[in-house]
């Protein structure tokens, strides 16, 4: 069994490389649901769902997110009710977020609803969130706290980032099977996602970094920074805000002691010994998953560098 702890874009991207290179059944995904948030009265969770959508083959390719061909017209419909349209989401898309919505009603918890989803998917892989409890992604900037989709959708990432806080990771635990599928794994792997906002809050419900500090499944990172540049999203100016190093490097650095194997682009190659420093192996490929076979490609690299590490 594989297990991934994913966020959304870059780990659905590396996924669907993944469930080319072994069964989708070996596969396990350990997704983020910090991001989670209430819409219209509706639960979302959009890593979850950029998950699902993208393994069923449905997600909307041009954004990465959301469904292929989907239209807006609920949306647009709300603004005549004053609803600010600042958070895009689909028709189609609603429908998720409305079944999602009545079985949280019903007292499904969260597990039990990514498996129903996955399944009414045709997914073969299994689908867990990180937590059954609500465990929430807040951005601390110079004028407070913000909700990570206030942050990230509604301004834009504008905002300078001083730090983050998982709201409910303290009380929170992990959901049934997640640490089962980290301890018996015969590999994890951290996809290419924010270390911060995507993996950040998986490693924070309590149990889940112990658990991988102490896998003898092998272990792999793939940095989501090439040549000091993310492909989607805002990592590289949360890590220069934070003070680190903007560069694959700086993101290894961050990963330390938790991993056995760390990916860097081949335009990042002169780092591979500085990374191998931090007490890691250094696989450089390329990591850019611009086509199906790209995605292919790059998880059989990693498949491949992890049993060499075993």
């Amino acid at each position: 069994m594989y297990t991934v702890l994913a966020g959304g874009v870059g780990a659905s991207r590396f996924l669907q490389g993944l469930a080319m290179a072994v069964p989708q059944r070996d596969i396990t995904v350990i997704s983020n649901t910090g991001d989670d948030l209430e819409f219209a009265g509706l639960h979302v969770s959009p890593d979850t769902d950029i998950v699902i959508y993208a393994l069923a083959g449905a997600v909307n390719p041009e954004t990465g997110w959301g469904l292929a061909g989907d239209t807006f017209a609920v949306v647009e419909a709300l603004q005549r009710f004053g609803y600010e349209r600042w958070f895009n989401l689909g028709d189609r898309d609603l429908a998720t977020a409305l079944h999602r919505t009545r079985l949280l009603r019903e007292g499904w918890p969260m597990h039990r609803i990514a498996a129903d989803l996955a399944r009414a998917w045709g997914l073969e892989c299994r689908i867990l969130p990180m937590s059954d409890e609500p465990v929430r992604t807040v951005v601390l900037g110079p004028g407070g706290e913000l909700p990570f989709q206030e942050y990230m959708v509604r301004l834009r990432t504008e905002p300078e980032v001083q730090g983050f806080r998982f709201a409910g990771a303290e009380a929170a635990r992990p959901a049934p099977g997640v640490l089962e599928a980290i301890r018996e794994a015969r590999a994890v792997i951290l996809a290419p996602s924010n270390p911060f906002v995507s993996i950040g809050p998986i490693l924070a419900v309590p149990g889940i970094r112990e658990a991988l500090a102490g896998t003898r499944a092998a272990r792999a990172a793939i940095s989501p920074i090439i040549a000091g540049q993310v492909v989607k999203g805002p990592a590289a100016k949360m890590l220069a805000a934070l003070g680190h190093e903007v560069s694959a490097l700086g993101v290894a650095r961050l990963y330390a002691g938790l991993i056995d194997l760390f990916v860097l682009d081949t335009a990042d190659a002169a780092l591979a010994p500085a990374v191998e420093a931090l007490g890691m192996r250094a696989l450089v490929t390329e990591t850019l998953m611009t086509t199906p076979e790209r995605k292919r490609e790059l998880a059989a690299a990693v498949l491949a560098a992890l049993e060499g590490a075993r």
